[in-house]
Protein backbone atom coordinates (compact mmCIF):
# COMPACT_ATOMS: atom_id res chain seq x y z
CA UNK A 1 0.00 0.00 0.00
CA UNK A 2 1.39 3.39 -0.96
CA UNK A 3 1.52 6.21 1.55
CA UNK A 4 -0.04 8.62 -0.93
CA UNK A 5 -3.51 8.17 -2.39
CA UNK A 6 -3.94 11.44 -4.31
CA UNK A 7 -7.55 11.57 -3.09
CA UNK A 8 -6.87 14.77 -1.18
CA UNK A 9 -5.24 16.65 -4.03
CA UNK A 10 -8.33 18.81 -4.52
CA UNK A 11 -8.40 19.99 -0.91
CA UNK A 12 -10.77 17.47 0.63
CA UNK A 13 -10.33 14.42 2.80
CA UNK A 14 -12.54 11.61 4.10
CA UNK A 15 -13.87 11.05 7.58
CA UNK A 16 -14.30 7.59 9.10
CA UNK A 17 -17.93 7.49 7.95
CA UNK A 18 -16.84 8.13 4.34
CA UNK A 19 -18.02 11.74 4.23
CA UNK A 20 -15.63 14.07 2.39
CA UNK A 21 -14.95 17.52 3.82
CA UNK A 22 -12.63 20.40 3.05
CA UNK A 23 -9.23 19.96 4.65
CA UNK A 24 -9.69 23.20 6.59
CA UNK A 25 -13.03 22.04 8.03
CA UNK A 26 -13.31 22.37 11.81
CA UNK A 27 -13.18 18.58 12.17
CA UNK A 28 -9.80 18.44 10.43
CA UNK A 29 -8.59 21.41 12.51
CA UNK A 30 -9.37 19.41 15.65
CA UNK A 31 -7.80 16.25 14.22
CA UNK A 32 -4.67 18.11 13.18
CA UNK A 33 -4.29 19.67 16.60
CA UNK A 34 -4.65 16.36 18.45
CA UNK A 35 -2.09 14.88 16.03
CA UNK A 36 0.26 17.79 16.76
CA UNK A 37 -0.24 17.18 20.48
CA UNK A 38 0.71 13.52 20.08
CA UNK A 39 3.85 14.56 18.18
CA UNK A 40 4.87 16.93 20.98
CA UNK A 41 4.29 14.13 23.47
CA UNK A 42 6.58 11.93 21.36
CA UNK A 43 9.33 14.51 21.76
CA UNK A 44 8.67 14.72 25.50
CA UNK A 45 8.99 10.93 25.67
CA UNK A 46 12.50 11.15 24.25
CA UNK A 47 13.51 13.60 26.97
CA UNK A 48 11.81 11.54 29.69
CA UNK A 49 13.59 8.40 28.49
CA UNK A 50 16.94 10.17 28.85
CA UNK A 51 15.97 10.96 32.47
CA UNK A 52 14.75 7.40 33.08
CA UNK A 53 11.31 8.63 34.14
CA UNK A 54 9.65 5.31 33.37
CA UNK A 55 6.36 5.94 35.18
CA UNK A 56 5.77 9.21 33.31
CA UNK A 57 6.99 7.63 30.07
CA UNK A 58 4.42 4.82 30.32
CA UNK A 59 1.58 7.20 31.12
CA UNK A 60 2.37 9.46 28.19
CA UNK A 61 2.60 6.49 25.82
CA UNK A 62 -0.87 5.45 26.97
CA UNK A 63 -2.09 9.02 26.41
CA UNK A 64 -0.74 8.95 22.85
CA UNK A 65 -2.85 5.84 22.22
CA UNK A 66 -5.88 7.53 23.76
CA UNK A 67 -5.32 10.51 21.46
CA UNK A 68 -5.72 8.10 18.54
CA UNK A 69 -9.08 7.15 20.05
CA UNK A 70 -9.93 10.85 20.43
CA UNK A 71 -9.15 11.26 16.74
CA UNK A 72 -11.41 8.36 15.83
CA UNK A 73 -14.24 9.95 17.78
CA UNK A 74 -13.69 13.35 16.15
CA UNK A 75 -13.52 11.74 12.68
CA UNK A 76 -16.91 10.06 13.20
CA UNK A 77 -19.59 12.77 13.35
CA UNK A 78 -22.07 11.52 15.91
CA UNK A 79 -25.09 12.79 13.96
CA UNK A 80 -24.05 11.33 10.59
CA UNK A 81 -22.58 7.91 11.28
CA UNK A 82 -24.05 4.44 11.62
CA UNK A 83 -24.40 2.68 14.97
CA UNK A 84 -21.49 0.29 14.36
CA UNK A 85 -19.06 3.15 13.76
CA UNK A 86 -20.48 5.17 16.65
CA UNK A 87 -20.03 2.28 19.05
CA UNK A 88 -16.53 1.52 17.75
CA UNK A 89 -15.40 5.14 18.28
CA UNK A 90 -17.26 6.02 21.48
CA UNK A 91 -15.00 7.77 23.98
CA UNK A 92 -15.45 6.89 27.65
CA UNK A 93 -15.39 9.12 30.72
CA UNK A 94 -13.13 6.56 32.47
CA UNK A 95 -10.10 8.08 30.75
CA UNK A 96 -10.62 11.48 32.39
CA UNK A 97 -11.10 9.72 35.72
CA UNK A 98 -7.78 7.91 35.27
CA UNK A 99 -6.07 11.24 34.55
CA UNK A 100 -7.54 12.65 37.77
CA UNK A 101 -6.02 9.78 39.71
CA UNK A 102 -2.61 10.37 38.10
CA UNK A 103 -2.87 14.11 38.83
CA UNK A 104 -3.65 13.40 42.49
CA UNK A 105 -0.67 11.03 42.72
CA UNK A 106 1.64 13.70 41.29
CA UNK A 107 0.19 16.37 43.60
CA UNK A 108 1.32 14.25 46.55
CA UNK A 109 4.92 14.38 45.26
CA UNK A 110 4.96 18.06 44.25
CA UNK A 111 5.46 21.13 46.41
CA UNK A 112 2.35 23.26 46.75
CA UNK A 113 2.06 25.82 43.99
CA UNK A 114 1.70 29.33 45.45
CA UNK A 115 2.84 31.43 42.50
CA UNK A 116 2.52 31.39 38.74
CA UNK A 117 5.33 29.58 36.99
CA UNK A 118 6.64 30.06 33.47
CA UNK A 119 7.28 27.11 31.16
CA UNK A 120 10.74 26.00 32.27
CA UNK A 121 12.47 23.31 34.31
CA UNK A 122 14.65 21.52 31.78
CA UNK A 123 14.04 19.99 28.35
CA UNK A 124 11.55 17.35 29.49
CA UNK A 125 9.57 19.83 31.53
CA UNK A 126 9.60 22.53 28.86
CA UNK A 127 8.51 20.06 26.17
CA UNK A 128 5.61 18.96 28.39
CA UNK A 129 4.60 22.61 28.81
CA UNK A 130 4.54 22.97 25.01
CA UNK A 131 2.36 19.85 24.82
CA UNK A 132 0.09 21.34 27.50
CA UNK A 133 -0.44 24.52 25.51
CA UNK A 134 -1.16 22.53 22.33
CA UNK A 135 -3.60 20.44 24.37
CA UNK A 136 -5.45 23.65 25.33
CA UNK A 137 -5.69 24.53 21.64
CA UNK A 138 -7.02 21.05 20.87
CA UNK A 139 -9.64 21.57 23.55
CA UNK A 140 -10.65 24.88 21.93
CA UNK A 141 -10.91 23.17 18.54
CA UNK A 142 -13.08 20.37 19.95
CA UNK A 143 -15.59 22.55 21.82
CA UNK A 144 -17.48 23.68 18.67
CA UNK A 145 -17.75 20.03 17.61
CA UNK A 146 -19.22 19.12 20.99
CA UNK A 147 -21.71 22.00 20.80
CA UNK A 148 -22.85 20.81 17.38
CA UNK A 149 -23.15 17.20 18.56
CA UNK A 150 -20.38 16.00 16.24
CA UNK A 151 -18.21 14.36 18.91
CA UNK A 152 -18.66 13.00 22.40
CA UNK A 153 -18.53 15.52 25.28
CA UNK A 154 -16.14 13.11 27.04
CA UNK A 155 -13.50 14.08 24.48
CA UNK A 156 -13.59 17.68 25.69
CA UNK A 157 -13.49 16.62 29.33
CA UNK A 158 -10.53 14.35 28.61
CA UNK A 159 -8.58 17.13 26.87
CA UNK A 160 -9.33 19.54 29.71
CA UNK A 161 -8.06 17.04 32.27
CA UNK A 162 -5.11 16.14 30.04
CA UNK A 163 -3.81 19.71 30.06
CA UNK A 164 -3.92 19.63 33.88
CA UNK A 165 -2.07 16.31 33.85
CA UNK A 166 0.59 17.69 31.50
CA UNK A 167 1.07 20.73 33.75
CA UNK A 168 1.71 18.49 36.75
CA UNK A 169 3.82 16.14 34.65
CA UNK A 170 6.03 19.07 33.59
CA UNK A 171 6.42 20.17 37.19
CA UNK A 172 7.26 16.65 38.32
CA UNK A 173 9.85 16.18 35.56
CA UNK A 174 11.54 19.42 36.65
CA UNK A 175 11.49 18.39 40.32
CA UNK A 176 12.87 14.93 39.67
CA UNK A 177 15.62 16.37 37.49
CA UNK A 178 16.52 18.92 40.15
CA UNK A 179 15.70 21.81 37.84
CA UNK A 180 14.16 25.04 39.06
CA UNK A 181 10.90 26.35 37.71
CA UNK A 182 10.94 30.03 36.80
CA UNK A 183 8.52 32.03 38.92
CA UNK A 184 6.55 34.77 37.20
CA UNK A 185 7.60 38.26 38.30
CA UNK A 186 5.79 41.35 37.10
CA UNK A 187 8.30 43.34 35.01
Amino acid sequence: MKIYTKTGDKGTSSLYNGERRDKDDMIFEALGTTDELSSHLGLALEFLEELEQHDLYEKIQKIQCLLQDVGSNIATPRDRSNEVRLERTKFSHVHATALEQWIDEMDAELPKLTQFILPSGGRASASLHVARSVCRRAERRVQPLIREGLCDPEVGIFLNRLSDFLFNCARLAAKRQGKSEIIYKKP
